[in-house]
């Protein structure tokens, strides 16, 4: 059943390789807590204890709020195939944007993404799974194929016009700090 582990071991690497999404929450001291799902090839383990995520441009920008006032993230993991698991990885984060030195860093780990907003470096402190039993099989058909197109429409001036409109407060609103502010 569940254990509990200081740092991601190998067999539980491949299993996150493996995955075709993976889920964020986190939390202002006040607002909303926010649950994002997060797809496409956009998750890397650096090591056994940090992990880096393409945070792609969105509808909004919950996760670089609440990573402002508060570093704590917790991201899962759930087997929808194969052997049932949940895996979780609990951490601080610190969130990169396009104009940050490590985002430079980061970057070429993934690929190109015209949709791409940020980058998020986590330090992971606990790694626990347990059995997953109670989530249903479902099966990957394909990625949707519709974000990058978009994206790329838009170019870089209409994203950074769609970033000021969309992504420079939360829903609490709490500053995202996308645009520098």
């Amino acid at each position: 059943m569940g254990k509990r582990m200081k740092a991601i071991p190998e067999r539980l690497k491949t299993f996150i390789e493996n995955q075709k999404i993976f889920f964020v929450g986190t939390a202002a001291p006040s607002g909303r807590v926010n649950v994002s799902p997060k797809g496409t090839d956009s998750f890397r383990v650096i090591d056994e204890n940090k992990i880096v995520w393409l945070n792609l441009t969105g509808s909004g920008n919950e996760t670089a709020a609440h990573l402002l006032q508060n570093d704590r993230m917790t991201i899962m993991f759930c087997a929808f195939d194969g052997n049932p698991l949940i895996l979780r990885l609990y951490g601080n984060a610190k969130i990169y944007h396009q104009r940050d030195t490590e985002y430079d860093t980061y970057i070429n780990m993934f690929p190109e993404a015209p949709s791409a907003r940020q980058i998020v470096e986590m330090k992971v402190d606990l790694v626990q799974t347990s059995c997953g039993f109670g989530v249903p099989f479902m099966e990957y058909k394909d990625e949707r194929h519709l974000f990058e197109p978009w994206a790329a429409a838009k170019g870089e001036d209409g994203l950074q016009e769609y970033w000021e409109k969309k992504n420079t407060e939360s829903i609490d609103g709490f500053e995202t700090g996308i645009l520098g502010n």
